[in-house]
């Protein structure tokens, strides 16, 4: 269970483009229908190459299958190119807008601390109160 108190007056977040929530760390970007509609629209493909080029099946959280996004040999997301960052920033699954709103990290202040000293942007910038940042987590599982 999540430690609600740590951010019980909120937190901050402010997106700097680093990439580093993108790069480097094996994990799994849990695709939604939602997502999977932005992103074949934005790939202008169709789902069936869209899954077999840019997906694999996992299990997720509830020891459910479902797509996620796959990851290139030294663990950058299969949508992130040196140069451009990511090529469909737009169309972006939610679980990657919502970064660092995730459950794993608002687990406790220890497990957003550890994510903090990776990602520039926590802890500058926008404010979010703890019912936005609770709204967040609601919207993900949602869209799951």
């Amino acid at each position: 269970m999540k430690d609600e108190s740590f951010y019980a007056s909120g937190l901050n977040f402010s997106c700097q483009r680093c990439s580093s929530c993108c790069r480097h760390d094996a994990g799994y970007v849990y695709l939604s229908e939602n997502d999977i509609e932005k992103l074949i629209a934005k790939l202008e493909t169709d789902r069936d190459s869209f899954i077999g080029l840019y997906c694999r099946l996992v299990k997720n959280w509830n020891g459910n299958k479902t797509l996620s996004l796959k990851e290139k040999s030294n663990k950058d997301c299969i949508f992130w190119e040196s140069k451009k960052g990511c090529i469909v920033y737009g169309a972006r699954p939610l679980q990657c807008k919502l970064f660092p709103f995730w459950e794993s990290i608002l687990f406790s202040k220890d497990s957003w601390k550890m994510a903090s000293e990776s990602c520039p942007g926590m802890n500058l910038g926008k404010h979010y109160s703890k019912e936005e940042i609770n709204t967040l987590l609601e919207m993900r599982q949602g869209e799951i």
